[in-house]
């Protein structure tokens, strides 16, 4: 489905883009809890088990459009040349990433060496560290991982960094892989140009460190609203990294590896000359942040990736008029803005400001609501929601089939 511009962003969340179902009134649920969905799913018992049984607040994510964005992404990097090294830090979940790589990622990204570790534990053994390592434990940490996987790649943006990687990796015995990261704004990376080639070319002179290439990304990017501006302002900041990487080339370094790009910049970074992969994120979730911005056809709504991870929540108290009470306050959807979207009732207000419970504000509802009431809500951001939960629900036609262990959940060092 392709909306009109015509469409807005919250008749679309609640009609299309986050799916039709829009709440469940059954008062007759089993309420089963996280380690009882563990423990069946361990036991390959989960047959049958609908999501509106499962205790809350529940992370679901909705297998059909899942595949869908997994399936949307592939084909529109198809013959540009480009691939896709999708970031780890969006789900923590290693059973994702095999998914992803299945589909024909060539890799992952992961923010955090914790992160890194814990992907390649579980069976992840391409993994792109996109943050500089630069305390002697974290280096030491770092090296030992390269020398169980010799496809782990880090990032560096600082002379001392890249001599201190070189000592560490000479004392573990190994030459380790090292891409630069040239910057765009002022985040993380080294400054574009002169500085950038000079960090280069004394990689390339260090013995026990091996080039890959370059990683910039740029984070301001990706939430620009409109795609026509989005287009123009990212391919500008971008041709400073771009210049960087020709004069590299052109200097005989490797340059074998040119990341960059997320969600929101995905079919607009491979018109950049010599990138190879983009490092998508949410993608494979859509959180009202990113449904905001506006795509390519539809200007008022980024629709071209469906919103499949929701939170499930219970209302609590309908005392009160024009107002509810549920279950998921800011430690199951963070304080991130927008406010969740209420799936089936756009005129629903969602506030997120307590810590254990959340108030919807309304003028009309689509029904009435009785305490046990189940509503489900598209997630403000994906990365931080992700992180507040120890499993999340692969859910088809709304059956459990999977529980997926969040792994990396608070592995933020």
């Amino acid at each position: 489905m392709q909306p009109s511009s015509k469409v807005t962003r919250r008749n679309f969340l609640v009609t299309s883009g986050a799916g039709a179902t829009a709440v469940c009134l059954s008062r007759k649920t089993n309420g089963y809890t996280g380690t009882e969905m563990s423990a069946m799913a361990a036991a390959d018992k989960l047959t049958g088990v609908s999501k509106w049984d499962l205790d809350t607040p529940a992370l679901c994510v909705d297998l059909d459009k899942f595949e869908q964005n997994l399936r949307t992404l592939r084909n529109t990097l198809a013959g540009t040349g480009v691939a896709s090294r999708p970031h780890g830090k969006t789900h923590k979940c290693p059973a994702i990433a095999k998914l992803q790589l299945a589909s024909g990622s060539i890799g992952i990204c992961a923010a955090k060496l914790s992160e890194a570790e814990v992907f390649a534990a579980n069976g992840i053994d391409k993994i792109l560290m996109t943050t500089s390592n630069v305390s002697p434990a974290k280096i030491r940490r770092a090296m030992a991982l390269r020398k169980k996987n010799r496809h782990f790649i880090q990032a560096v943006d600082y002379p001392k960094n890249a001599r201190d990687l070189n000592d560490a990796a000479k004392e573990a015995g190994i030459v380790a892989d090292v891409v630069v990261d040239v910057a765009i704004g002022t985040r993380s990376g080294v400054p574009a140009g002169d500085q950038a080639i000079a960090l280069a070319e004394l990689v390339d002179t260090l013995p026990h460190l091996e080039l890959r290439g370059v990683i910039s990304y740029d984070g301001g990017a990706q939430h620009i609203k409109g795609f026509k501006t989005r287009l123009e302002q990212t391919l500008g900041r971008f041709a400073a990294s771009v210049e960087t990487f020709e004069r590299m080339k052109r200097s005989g370094l490797n340059t074998e590896i040119f990341s960059g790009g997320g969600t929101g910049t995905y079919n607009i970074l491979p018109k950049a000359a010599g990138v190879t992969d983009v490092q998508v994120g949410s993608y494979i979730f859509m959180d009202c942040q990113y449904v905001e911005i506006g795509g390519e056809s539809n200007d008022e709504v980024f629709d071209d990736f469906a919103s499949s991870l929701t939170v499930v929540t219970t209302v609590l108290n309908t005392y009160f008029p024009g107002s509810l009470t549920t279950d998921a306050g800011a430690k199951a959807l963070t304080l991130n803005k927008p406010g969740p979207w209420v799936i089936g009732e756009k005129g629903f207000a969602y506030n997120a400001g307590s810590d254990e419970f959340g108030v919807i504000r309304y003028e009309k509802a689509e029904r009435s609501y009785q305490v046990g009431d189940k509503l489900e809500l598209v997630v403000p951001h994906c990365d931080p929601v992700v992180n507040e939960y120890d499993q999340m629900y692969a859910i088809r036609k709304d059956r459990v089939e999977s529980v997926w262990p969040v792994l990396a959940r608070g592995r933020s060092q």
